[in-house]
């Protein structure tokens, strides 16, 4: 049975009056998406390649809040980031979870004594309630410190969250949708003008049509393309700020170490590298922070930077890690609002709302800036500044509001309450293999009883594509999620590119065009 491709586009050009129009299909954008229809505000969203294809698909996948941060006394940054950490847990257990993070302390880098306040004021500063607190270790007694050159002999260990990026932007494109929002993946923004009293807007379909449609306000969450849809939104007014775009580059190797902690490394140019389990085979090392020019889409990790991800991480582990080893690489451009600092690891990554009013009743906002911890909290500023223009049903509304997926059984932690899921879900669908039921557990939370539906048999999920990925998925990420093609869904919408081969990631492929109805 061919699949049909879900999509909004009738129902813009029927009715192609808006509230808010939304430029951009990252984190940013969905969430605010998200926002502004839970208030009523009827929401055109527009992604020109997928749903968080851009920046938001290559972050360190962590939601914390940024110890680092408070070197450069970015301290309302940090406080908000450690608010946001529980909060966004809680919102959706089945896509963020605790880890522990080891930090060595290096002798010829900071004091230790630097260390320890820099973690106390991390522990207290944003109101931690769930996370466990940072303790001193002893690191060549903790088995934390197997992994490490014997060299180091202390370390802390404090809390953070991980998260499945790519899978939260979703998510909240979801929960957009749910509340009336329309999304137009693949659709290419091309220019908006004032004109009688309206933005009107031009958009590309992925058949190459122009569509039209007319709202009262443009929210411009484009990411690293932010200051090419300013200059195609046709205004007199020249943009107030300026994105600096620097390019974070990550490598996935097969894994280093055993245990489910987290490695913060310090290096001598002040930068911290991340080690984190992935994907339960893997490790992956992160970030890079190289200034960029050029075309956000055309973005790899360069020799250069792979050679700096494994000399850091091989100063730290017992084993050196090579070039070689390298099974997959990764690499974003981070729209940083430029702020003047001296190099890319000084520039804030805080979030910057540019509002142009110059027309009293027609705002334009841009976005600048921000981290995927904080993502929850732009969408609720950025309305903020929006609600002398638009006239909305409701006040801030999406704290503690569960993303879809996420309403799990209630229990004392959301850490307890995704295991009773899962154990729960594996009792019913015994049938199928259990890392499968946890993959897609930790994946769709309990959208996998909409997933999987009334099958009772692996005969009725379809084609096994490798790897657990079965057709009865593939359907639901095309009808329910956007997903327009196999990179779509092996490297977005899941991780499991890393372990379908070629061959199989082809099958995919040709099985999805002879399926899909453009």
């Amino acid at each position: 049975m061919p699949v049909k491709n879900t999509s909004p586009e009738s129902d813009v050009k029927d009715n192609p009056r808006y509230d808010l129009f939304i430029i951009g299909g990252g984190i940013n954008g969905t969430g605010i998406a998200r926002d502004a229809a839970g208030r009523g505000l009827r929401t055109l969203l527009v992604e020109q390649t997928d749903l968080a294809a851009g920046t938001s698909s290559a972050s360190s996948k962590l939601i914390h809040g940024g110890l680092r941060y408070l070197e450069h006394y970015e301290f309302r940054l940090v406080r908000e980031s450690l608010h946001e950490r529980e909060l966004l847990w809680r919102m959706a257990p089945h896509l963020v979870r605790p880890l522990r993070f080891i930090l060595p302390h290096h002798k010829n880098l900071r004091p230790a004594f630097i260390l320890r306040l820099g973690l106390f004021l991390y522990d207290h500063m944003g109101g931690r309630k769930l996370l466990r607190k940072t303790k001193s270790l002893n690191l060549r007694k903790d088995p934390k410190g197997a992994a490490l050159n014997p060299i180091f002999r202390k370390g802390f260990e404090y809390s953070d969250c991980w998260v499945d990026d790519a899978r939260l932007v979703v998510t909240n494109a979801l929960a957009a949708k749910k509340r009336g929002a329309h999304i137009l993946n693949g659709y290419r923004f091309l220019s908006a003008v004032r004109e009688d009293g309206d933005w009107r807007i031009s958009i590309e379909s992925p058949s190459g049509e122009t569509v039209e449609v007319f709202a009262d306000a443009v929210v411009n969450a484009a990411g690293p393309w932010v200051e090419t849809a300013l200059r195609n939104c046709i205004t007199t007014e020249a943009a107030m700020s300026h994105a600096r775009l620097v390019k974070g580059s990550h490598i996935v190797v097969p894994k280093l170490y055993e245990g489910p902690q987290c490695y913060t490394f310090q290096n001598a140019d002040k930068r911290v590298i991340f080690a984190i389990p992935y994907e339960q085979d893997f490790t992956l090392i992160g970030t890079t922070d190289v200034p960029f020019s050029g075309d956000p889409a055309k973005v790899s990790a360069s020799d250069e930077e792979i050679n700096y991800l494994c000399d850091v991480v091989s100063g730290y582990f017992d084993k050196a890690v090579k070039p070689e080893d390298v099974v997959w690489s990764y690499a974003g451009i981070r729209p940083l609002y430029d702020d003047g600092a001296d190099s890319p690891s000084a520039t804030t990554r805080d979030y910057h709302l540019d509002l142009d009013t110059r027309e009293d009743t027609l705002p334009l906002m841009s976005v600048f800036g921000g981290k995927i911890t904080t993502y929850r909290r732009l969408a609720e500023e950025a309305m903020e500044k929006l609600s002398p223009f638009l006239t909305m049903d409701r006040d801030d509304w999406t704290d503690y509001t569960p993303l879809p997926g996420g309403n799990l059984p209630p229990d004392i932690t959301p850490a307890k309450s995704l295991k009773h899921f899962k154990a729960e879900m594996r009792t019913r669908y015994s049938w199928l293999e259990g890392a499968t039921v946890d993959r897609l557990c930790n994946a769709y939370g309990n959208r996998v009883e909409r997933l999987i539906g009334d099958a009772s048999s692996l005969a009725e999920i379809g084609t096994h594509f490798g790897a657990g990925l079965y057709e009865k998925e593939v359907r639901y990420l095309v009808e329910e999620e956007w997903a327009r093609t196999a990179e779509d869904i092996l490297w977005r919408r899941s991780k499991l590119g890393l372990r379908l081969s070629e061959k199989q990631q082809n099958a995919l492929d040709l099985w999805m065009q002879a399926n899909l109805h453009e």
